[in-house]
Parts: C-alpha cells; structure tokens; sequence
C-alpha cells in the first residue's frame, strides 16, 4: 500500500491539515489563523496541527497565500501576512515535521489538484481561477505547471481593468485603471452592496439572480470582467478549459454570466468555463500531488 501524503492550507483565515491518498482526503484537521498572522505564529500552529499526522506520511505539500518562489513565501497582502518576506516555508515545515516539503502557492496547487484531479483532466492548457475574497489563478500549460522564479505565477487579480470604484492610476486615453480583483471579487462585491444597501456580496448576488436590477448590473459586471480576461489567456497561452472555484466562482449564476459574455468574443477565444471539482480541497489536494511529484522526481 502506498503510504498517504501529508498536505498544508495556509490562509488568511484558517489554517488545514489533511491526508490525501488515491488523489482524495480521507483525514483533515483545521484550526484558525492567529493574529496576527506572523511567520513564527503561523508556523507554530501549522507544525501543531500536522504533527498527529505524521505517522505514515512519505511527504508534505503545502499551499500557502502569497508569491511562493523555490519554496520561500512573500506575502502580496502584508496586511494579511505581516512580516513575510522570503520566509524559507518548506524548510521550515521539513524541519519541524522530519518529512521533506514542497510549496506552492494556494491558488497554483488548486490549479494543480483540478487538473490532475478534477476538472481539468484530459486538457494540456488548462487554467483555475477562485473569485472569493480575492481572484486567484494558476495555470498549467503543456500539461505542466507554470512556476514563475519571482513567484508571480498568474496573478489575474492584478492585471489592470477599467476601474470605476477604487481607482488606480489615470492612463490617457483609457481613463481609471484598477486591479482586477478590486473591481471583481467577492470583497469588491460587498462593497457595491453596501453602496445599494445591501448586507453583503451574497445577498448582492442573490438579489441579481432574483432580478434586481441594480445588483445584477454590478453581478454581470464582476463576471464579464472575469470573461475578459479569461478571452485574452486563450489568445495569449492557448488555454482551452478554464474551472471556476470560490465562493462567487461557484455560484451556477455566476458561471452561467461569465459564459454570457464569453459569447460576444471570438469563438478561438472563448474557452470552455465549468465550476471546478474538488471544492476547498483543491488545494490540499493539489499540494499533496505536487509533492507526491517532486518526490519523485529527486
């Protein structure tokens, strides 16, 4: 029988352990992140909760917020992750655990774990996108993952997009431009509830999937904002399928509204969007894969 992997979520608000075998959790711990999430508080309570997972385990994968280069993690939300700064993450869980580690970042193992898992298999050019609190990306392109040396992998949440509520810089002749995320993601959305007065982005969300006129108009544009830049990935890389997870990724009107606008671009630019598979275990299983992988590989 083939011994189980260890695998590591590390997030702005949870912290989780699990075994993964046969590409599939069959144990998980959890607890929360502390705060604040410093590298030495966050790496205590991450050692704390894998440690009664050990016994067994052939090795660890992790997946961790933030740019994660040959194993060491920046934060791109300092305010998230104060003090991470090349924080040698792998080598540090390796020490603690006595198993050798492989990290990733969160967004790049759910990639991973959907396309060897989940809703990317049987693609080459595949690609993930999570639209929840942030928009995330990983990409897999020839069947490989795409690992960039700065870390900075497929950051989609920070390709720039008209802005029309957190402006960013002004570049004549286009107007406002804004991250992605700021204009798209679930923590944009609530901010466009409270403007309507609204509790939150998923009572916007329901409030335009029940007909509101106003909610839908901020829905539909959060979505064909997503559909844009999905069009340009399948002009510029190639990509053919992309899944969709998050808590507003996941929603059935969501997806049906990033198909919508989808429509209005060329055919050879419209990849096939679906809802990713695995859940909030894709990047649990994702990291165990890859570390299944890398294994091997030395």
């Amino acid at each position: 029988m083939t011994s189980p992997l260890l695998a590591l979520d590390i997030g702005g608000t949870s912290i989780r352990a699990a075994l993964v075998e046969k590409g599939r959790v069959t144990q998980r711990r959890e607890t929360r992140t502390p705060k604040p999430a410093t590298p030495e508080a966050v790496l205590e309570a991450a050692l704390d909760l894998a440690a009664p997972l050990t016994s067994g385990a052939r090795a660890v994968g992790v997946a961790c917020a933030g740019a994660v280069a040959r194993g060491s993690v920046t934060a791109t939300a300092a305010h998230t992750f104060p003090g991470w700064t090349e924080i040698p993450l792998a080598e540090r869980l390796s020490d603690g655990l006595g198993l050798p580690c492989w990290a990733l970042n969160d967004a790049r193992a759910a990639a991973w774990g959907e396309f060897r898992a989940g809703a990317g298999r049987g693609t080459s050019e595949f690609m993930f996108v999570t639209v929840s609190t942030g928009v995330g990306a990983g990409l897999v392109l020839g069947g490989r993952l795409h690992l960039a040396a700065n870390g900075l992998d497929a950051e989609l949440g920070f390709v720039s997009v008209p802005a029309l509520w957190q402006r960013g810089e002004e570049v004549p002749p286009l107007g406002g431009l804004g991250p992605l995320e700021f204009e798209t993601s679930g923590t944009a959305l609530g901010e466009r509830a409270r403007a309507l007065g609204v509790a939150d982005a998923k009572a916007l969300c329901d409030a335009a999937e029940a007909g509101n006129a106003a909610a839908e108009a901020e829905y539909s544009r959060s979505a064909a904002l997503i559909a844009w830049k999905l069009a340009d990935v399948a002009a510029l890389l190639g990509v053919t399928q992309v899944a969709l997870g998050g808590s507003v990724g996941l929603r059935e009107g969501y997806l049906a509204r990033v198909r919508t606008a989808l429509a209005s671009f060329p055919e050879r630019y419209r990849p096939r969007v679906v809802h990713a598979e695995l859940g909030a275990d894709a990047g649990l299983i994702g990291a165990a894969l890859w570390a299944a992988e890398s294994a091997f590989h030395v």
